[in-house]
């Protein structure tokens, strides 16, 4: 993970977790917040891969954040919590894909969980890539599908001879089929 928020009220707290993720992400880039509020205006201004908040905060317990974050980024968000609430806010929290830490920390735990949200988090950002990229061929398919559509209709085509023009025409054209259709439909749907 490259960018790291950190949200603690206490300095003490917030060095010590400065100094248990630098072992784990060496490289990474660590902002601090003290406050929700802090946090919030920091997540709009800029992408974090991951949030930490050492609950509770000055004006918040953190659960709220959680869901905020969720919500509104694909960052991933991990709340240190007091073992005693630990079920209790993990249960709220699990929804929306934030993981529960408790406290007192235990620096191999804490290293061990930062690496499981690490690895979970590329993992999410490669099923999200390889969604886009469904949805992008999903829309092709569509707009082809109606450039055939106009090209029947317009045109007494058949299904076949459509597909056929198309294809033939980005080849002619030294151009994608999806670029053949546009103007297809540019050109029949006005």
């Amino acid at each position: 993970m490259e960018k790291i928020l950190i949200a603690s009220g206490g300095e003490k707290q917030t060095s010590a977790l400065v100094l248990m993720l630098k072992e784990v992400y060496p490289t990474s880039s660590i902002s601090i917040a003290a406050t929700g509020l802090e946090v919030r205006r920091a997540a709009g201004e800029k992408d974090y891969d991951c949030v930490i908040v050492n609950c509770p905060l000055k004006d918040e317990y953190g659960s709220e954040l959680a869901e905020f974050i969720a919500n509104s980024s694909n960052t991933c968000c991990v709340l240190l919590v007091k073992t005693e609430n630990a079920d209790h806010i993990a249960e709220k929290v699990e929804d929306y894909g934030a993981m529960v830490i408790s406290k007192p920390l235990n620096r191999q735990v804490f290293c061990r969980a930062m690496r499981f949200v690490g690895a979970a988090r590329k993992r999410m950002l490669g099923i999200q890539s390889e969604n886009l990229k469904l949805h992008k061929k999903l829309e092709e398919i569509r707009t082809i599908n109606r450039a055939k559509l106009a090209l029947m209709q317009y045109l007494g085509f058949t299904e076949q001879q459509a597909h056929r023009y198309l294809e033939k025409q980005a080849m002619d054209l030294r151009c994608s089929k999806l670029e053949v259709a546009q103007k297809a439909i540019k050109m029949y749907e006005i």
